[in-house]
């Protein structure tokens, strides 16, 4: 828990990937998102990992929630996951 008794990042992360292991279909579609939404050169930054931009991911979360530190839905997730598989699939 963080001190405004919300979840750990690692907890969200852990049920998020959970949510996304259950559904191998959606695998393909977490490493293409995962690469369109990493910034160029991420593996030149500490650490090298493949995360979106935070300014990008608080106007997603305000978009989506109404509020910028709220982490998202692992459910939501999934729907975004999906979502995406089927706009890639019609063409879009």
């Amino acid at each position: 828990m963080t001190p405004s008794g919300g979840p750990s990042p690692s907890a969200w992360w852990l049920a998020a990937g959970l949510a996304v292991a259950r559904r191998p279909r959606l695998w393909p579609t977490v490493l293409r998102q995962v690469g369109r939404l990493a910034p160029t050169g991420w593996w030149r930054r500490w650490p090298p990992l493949p995360r979106p931009d935070p300014a990008y991911l608080r106007f997603r979360l305000q978009t989506a929630y109404g509020d910028p530190g709220r982490d998202p839905d692992p459910g939501d997730v999934v729907t975004y996951l999906r979502w995406c598989r089927r706009r890639r699939r019609e063409g879009g």
